[in-house]
């Protein structure tokens, strides 16, 4: 115990603890401290690199208290916990004695220390809980006469030991800060300390006290738990807390992440609802006595530069352990964990609406819709500053009044391009009344009516209190009123007026708005505010329009009908309800920025694409075999995109990608007699038999190079940047192995039909094909009675930017071009451009049709979207934007050496991630790891190429400069904090 004096570290340095380690121990090493608030850690080297660790204790630390640990030590390794075991001396005991002091030497325990190790995705912050979790486990049943000893860290006086250190806190506001938390902490705490269990915990699990080992994913992960110097009796609790602490300054702004720590500690070491509810004031109490501490230490030990270096660190903790109130943490800890929350229970009033709160109300009630998936928000309105405002006022000016419900995530105050979801879930229920008299405001419900700050509070029983804002309180602050009593008035006024109406537990924290309406939280909140708040539309004779998120519930829905091989993206999944230009929207109002949305060209709800369709579907549905005007429309418009000096000139519509190449090569091989098709290593073209027998992928199938049909070749893919040759002068290298090849195919009576490739090797994030490759890759193929098929289902329309088409790069002219994907901006439309001369061979083997390729509406949709591309400048978006997006990502490469290379062109590109620039390994783990960050910071951003360590870039073509900056900004952050 220090009763604010602190502890001074005893006075060994390097030179004394090479001395220990020689005289002790026998050991010739070098000594380098390791730092330690209160004691001497100093790692020794041996000559022959072998490396333990010295550890001289504080004098206040007994022999008993050595032994405890050695017990425990024992009691975890018997348990299967990594730790590194004490070391005896030349007399074989484990504790030796030098200069008066105890010295200890233990195994050097290999790994990476994670107190520094930046941000902690979920799986590790829940390792920590489980850590924690199987520490308690281990230690319930060890007794020793060591571990019942005083000593500051024990969280049971961790208030008063803050209260005597924190003198030392120079910072005058930050004393009051952490008095005022320690404070508010041991108060929540009585209520449920006779109720904690007691035993022997480490008392110090921290990530300071953890080393980590890298995983498969290459994620730091706890490994090795260090440094038993705070073991002894407890609360049970206070090993998940004090752990759960130590997460806080991974991320301080965002504490919630923690709960990850919590419930993974709840699944092995049950938590009872005491234990439960002093989590959280346990986590302040560890934080303010780690800043109280902290000071203390640099008071009395101004040299101790281990303590000074922690100090950020600790404050930090603290910051991110009191930026919510308590009362909410607590609730989030008890809802995570699946403990029930006291509930509001009301019936419906069934009279007319609003008449339990306003009786003199006339004119019709209309709730207004602002959620994700609102109507009236379509073609982007939820981002005007005005959408709520001029949505309310349309009804209003119809004499209505308006309501806006408690619990609906609110589309209109999402936030774009940023790191952080906004504020979208109403604790209230706004009620929007027009100008007009004075009307009276009625009690729902009998209770005891208080005012505080101009709100209206009806105590109602069983400590919920009904609230009201914007309306005249009456003179008595306090009364007794029954069912239908008047509380209160609404002014009259020549202007609109609003009431918002909240129903909370009397023991909710205060929350204010800072406008005139609802008090709103961001989602991750909810979980909290939906069990300290209610709807209170039973009460108001209104329905009830309450969400929650539901992406868990609607995973598990989707698992349970799809079939394993469907791909499904994250580990945690939002649920993507809305779209618009290059953002996506989740169901509680997230906001991302689609950065791999392809399909999309025009951007996700383009309003003249929908209005095609919409005006389609009333007129005319039907296929290609009819007459109408459109098909004609849209084969000229998708012809007059082509070269001019080609004679590609005849299109066949069809419905996707697959279709587009699957038809591509009928057509290839029944114009040429032949059946071979070279196809490149590595590539992606689709999956119906015939696309899927020329995709070369190992990613999507591990299979594929050994079980192509015997009418597919596979040529070597011309990868300039990690294929067999490298470099930018590589094509004649890759086209000579191309002509040796095809001379082979010859030799072997197995003349080659086609030449499949994509102008741009997409499946590989978007390398450019090495200069002058497939302008002779081409016209060998074609001297070998060949036709050459351009994959441009990824690539074309528009994309590169500085061309309409991929080809074009090249300067190459196809035989066929297959094409698909934006040419419907979500619409399923493929097709294959070709000549009449190639297309008419078809006819030897029947006829061609698909039912919805070429169809009326198909075609409708195809011209709005060629029509759009103009009108919204597209192709020349992609090449600006793309542009400064390549400029903004090379420069990360050059302060990051995970990016090995920037590929493609326009808003075509991809970012391949290497471990080493020399051997070029693959960092995949790393790759698909960065994906799951960034998609917490508001980037959708996934991985593509054989090795899929390559971040795919390929958003819809109306990227924003400024949404491409944040994308910049956000992939930077991530390789900066960690993953």
């Amino acid at each position: 115990m220090t009763d604010g004096e602190g502890l001074v570290r005893p006075d060994v340095d390097e030179a004394g603890a090479e001395t220990i380690a020689r005289e002790c121990y026998g050991l010739i090493a070098t000594a380098s401290e390791l730092g330690s608030n209160q004691d001497r850690n100093f790692l020794l080297t041996a000559s022959d690199g072998t490396r333990s660790v010295l550890r001289i204790d504080n004098p206040v630390f007994g022999d008993d208290a050595r032994d405890a640990q050695h017990a425990a030590l024992d009691a975890y390794r018997a348990a299967g916990v990594a730790v590194p075991a004490v070391l005896p001396g030349l007399d074989g005991a484990l504790t030796q004695r030098w200069g008066g002091l105890a010295a200890r030497r233990s195994e050097f325990a290999e790994g990476e220390p994670l107190v520094d190790a930046g941000y902690l995705a979920p799986i590790v912050l829940a390792e920590f809980g489980a850590l924690a979790a199987a520490s308690v486990n281990v230690l319930a049943a060890l007794t020793h006469p060591g571990l019942d000893r005083t000593q500051m860290w024990d969280m049971r006086v961790a208030h008063a030991q803050t209260v005597a250190l924190a003198p030392a806190i120079a910072d005058v506001g930050l004393r009051a800060r952490v008095l005022a938390a320690a404070e508010e902490a041991r108060g929540a705490l009585a209520a449920v300390e006779a109720e904690l269990p007691v035993q022997p915990i480490h008392g110090d699990l921290t990530d300071d006290n953890v080393m980590g080992r890298r995983g498969a994913d290459s994620r730091l992960h706890p490994h090795a738990l260090l440094d038993l110097g705070d073991l002894g009796l407890g609360w049970r609790v206070a090993e998940l807390s004090v752990c759960a602490s130590s997460m806080l300054h991974h991320e301080a702004e965002r504490p919630l992440r923690v709960l990850d720590t919590v419930a993974a500690f709840h699944a092995q070491a049950p938590l009872s609802v005491p234990e439960a509810r002093a989590v959280w004031p346990l986590v302040v109490l560890r934080a303010s006595l780690l800043v109280a501490s902290g000071w203390r230490q640099l008071e009395i030990d101004g040299a101790n530069d281990y303590a000074r270096e922690r100090i950020a660190g600790e404050q930090a903790i603290f910051d991110a352990a009191t930026l919510l109130p308590l009362a909410e943490m607590t609730e989030h800890v008890l809802a995570r964990i699946g403990f029930d929350a006291p509930t509001f229970v009301a019936g419906r009033d069934e009279s007319v609406s609003l008449a339990p709160l306003l009786p003199d109300l006339d004119g019709d009630v209309v709730a207004v819709d602002l959620d994700v998936e609102s109507a009236a928000l379509d073609e982007g309105r939820w981002l005007a500053p005005d959408a709520e405002t001029d949505l309310i006022a349309t009804h209003l000016d119809y004499g209505a009044t308006v309501v806006v419900p408690y619990g609906l995530f609110r589309l209109t105050r999402a936030a774009i391009d940023s790191a952080d979801a906004a504020a979208t879930w109403p604790l209230d229920t706004e009620i929007h009344v027009v100008a007009g008299p004075r009307l009276r405001i009625t009690a729902p419900l009998e209770g005891e009516l208080r005012v505080q700050g101009g709100v209206l509070r009806l105590h109602l029983p069983d400590a919920w209190v009904l609230e009201v804002g914007g309306a005249q309180a009456p003179r008595k602050s306090k009364t007794a009123v029954r069912r239908g009593d008047t509380i209160g008035v609404l002014a009259a006024s020549d202007e609109p007026r609003t009431l918002t109406v909240g129903l909370r537990r009397s023991d909710a924290p205060p929350l204010t708005s800072s406008s005139s309406g609802a008090v709103l939280v961001a989602p991750e909140r909810v979980p909290a505010w939906s069990r300290f708040t209610a709807d209170p539309a039973p009460l108001l004779g209104l329905p009830s329009f309450t969400q929650q998120d539901d992406a868990p519930e609607e995973l598990e829905r989707r698992n349970r009908i799809f079939a394993a091989a469907q791909e499904r993206y994250y580990e945690r999944p939002p649920q993507i309800q809305r779209g618009w230009r290059h953002h996506l929207v989740d169901t509680t109002g997230r906001a991302y920025i689609d950065m791999v949305n392809n399909v999309a060209g025009l951007g996700h709800g383009h309003p003249k694409v929908a209005a095609a369709a919409n005006r389609q579907l009333r007129t005319l549905a039907t296929n290609s075999r009819f007459l109408f005007r459109e098909l004609a429309e849209y084969s000229e418009a998708l012809l007059a995109l082509m070269p001019d000096d080609s004679d590609l000139d005849t299109v066949l519509l069809v419905n996707s990608g697959s279709e587009a190449v699957d038809l591509a090569l009928r057509l290839a091989q029944a114009a040429t007699g032949r059946r071979t098709v070279v196809a490149l290593r590595e590539a992606y073209h689709g999956w119906t038999m015939a696309s899927d027998a020329v995709t070369t992928s190992a990613y999507d199938n591990p299979s594929a190079l050994a079980t192509r049909p015997d009418w597919v070749h596979v040529a070597d893919v011309p990868n300039r940047f990690r294929g067999t040759y490298r470099g930018e002068d590589t094509a004649d290298r890759y086209l000579a192995d191309l002509a040796d090849d095809l001379e082979d195919l010859q030799r072997d009576d197995r003349d080659v039909a086609a030449f499949l490739c994509e102008s741009i090797l997409g499946n590989a994030g978007g390398v450019l094909l090495p200069d002058g490759y497939l302008a002779g890759a081409y016209a060998q193929v074609r001297a070998a009675g060949g036709l050459c098929i351009a994959d441009e289902v990824q690539v074309g329309f528009g994309r590169m930017g500085s061309s309409f088409w991929g080809f074009e790069q090249s300067g190459v002219i196809p035989d066929i071009v297959t094409i698909a994907k934006p040419m419907g901006n979500g619409f399923p439309i493929g097709g294959v451009i070709t000549s009449k001369r190639i297309a008419d061979s078809l006819a030897t083997q029947g006829q061609f049709f698909s039912s919805a390729g070429g169809s009326t509406l198909s075609c409708a949709v195809g011209l709005a979207v060629l029509d759009a591309m103009v009108e919204d400048d597209l192709q020349r978006n992609a090449l600006d934007i793309g542009a400064r997006l390549a400029e903004g990502l090379r420069g990360l490469a050059t302060r990051h050496p995970l990016i090995g290379v920037v590929h493609g062109e326009g808003l075509y590109l991809g970012v391949e991630l290497v471990r080493d620039h020399a051997s070029m390994e693959p960092a995949a783990a790393e790759a698909a790891a960065i994906c799951e960050r960034l998609r917490e910071l508001g980037v959708i951003v996934l991985t593509t190429s054989e090795r899929s360590n390559v971040l795919k870039i390929k958003p819809p073509l109306c990227l924003s400069a400024q949404s491409a900056d944040h994308v910049v900004a956000m992939l930077d952050r991530v390789l900066a904090e960690g993953w």
